[in-house]
């Protein structure tokens, strides 16, 4: 994982101590610029998580959207390899029912 990585923390940011010559740096400018760095390493430590967690929603989303694909081709194949004596069956139904209508009159004009 990205973080094992990383070799600082926010806290061994905020916990290092920098020796003084005698001429050191002042050390409120030290402490201010490294609060600074502490508060985007801090974020980005933030954002690396939530988009870790986007990508896990994603993988997963994929995966699922696949096995749908996979179902969904497969209920197509099927319905392509289905013999045409089904498809004629289904047709020749809604023809005689139609007939039964023209022949017996429609029950519903009485």
């Amino acid at each position: 994982m990205l973080f094992e990585e990383i070799s600082l923390t926010p806290q061994d940011i905020l916990d290092k101590e920098f020796k003084i010559d005698t001429r050191g740096f002042r050390p409120q400018e030290v402490d201010k610029f490294l609060d600074i760095v502490i508060a985007d390493y801090t974020k980005f430590i933030s954002l690396v998580k939530r988009l870790d967690s986007e990508k896990k929603e994603l993988i997963e989303e994929n995966i699922r959207l696949k096995q749908e694909l996979r179902e969904n081709k497969e209920k197509i194949e099927l319905l392509k390899n289905t013999s045409g004596k089904e498809m004629t069956n289904v047709d020749m139904l809604r023809r005689i029912s139609m007939l039964e209508k023209v022949v017996f009159g429609d029950k519903n004009n009485y």
